[in-house]
């Protein structure tokens, strides 16, 4: 089977690394939500990668970031982690009321532009790791730099493939059990299939969490709907 990046032409194949198809075109942009403005690196498009979504800020981050900057209580001294963090712009914002924010992703290139947008804002609650969905190792070794765990656990904009679904659902619930007597899942959803929509709410449901809309949180958001889900362990 020919793979992305092999041109053959009989005898002849050209590789190309995965490298060739990476967009690094960055461009530093303002986002405000209240009266928080954030200047982050990121690209204006999506790259052609699937793998590669994190270098874009998403309809998600902004719904998020619009309900965190308008209830910042939720926040204040809390320690968080964020899930497929991207460019890191929902963490960043919550690095200004929190005593700890680790941003996550599992793709090296997309955790080289989040460090670059950390160093931008020179704050020193924000941290990132690399963590894959599912990954007992990586789990095992945040929440050993982490011992107390994490007050809050963010997801913007994060249900894209079916199959990874479960994964993040095994992620959460071993965040949560760690810290269960006060740890919440914030989850930013925007919907774009009725399988993903039943998706979520079934494998959070499997995995034994209790999925709420907060309410007045349902909304559209470029001609999507968002809405901000509160999940915790039953």
């Amino acid at each position: 089977m020919q793979k992305q990046g092999e041109l053959d032409d009989d005898d002849d194949t050209v590789c190309l690394g995965s490298s060739f198809f990476v967009d690094r075109n960055y461009e530093l942009t303002t986002f405000t939500f209240g009266s928080h403005v954030l200047n982050l690196l990121c690209l204006r498009s999506a790259s052609t990668d699937y793998d590669l979504t994190g270098q874009l800020v998403w309809p998600g981050a902004v719904l998020l970031n619009n309900y965190l900057s308008q209830h910042a209580e939720i926040l204040e001294g809390c320690s968080v982690i964020e899930l497929g963090s991207g460019v890191g712009i929902t963490g960043i914002l919550c690095s200004r009321f929190c005593q700890e924010v680790l941003l996550t992703d599992h793709n090296e290139e997309v955790l080289e532009i989040m460090k670059k947008n950390i160093e931008l804002h020179s704050s020193s609650v924000l941290t990132a790791e690399k963590l894959e969905w599912g990954n007992c190792d990586h789990i095992i070794q945040i929440l050993e730099k982490h011992p107390k765990g994490f007050d809050l656990i963010l997801g913007a904009d994060i249900c894209f493939q079916q199959s990874s679904i479960s994964h993040l659902f095994d992620t959460v619930k071993k965040l949560l059990q760690f810290n269960r007597s006060k740890c919440r899942f914030i989850l930013a959803y925007v919907s774009r299939s009725k399988i993903m929509d039943t998706l979520v709410v079934n494998e959070a449901g499997q995995h034994g969490m209790q999925v709420n809309e907060v309410p007045g949180t349902r909304t559209t958001i470029t001609n999507l709907e968002g809405v901000i889900f509160e999940i915790t362990l039953k």
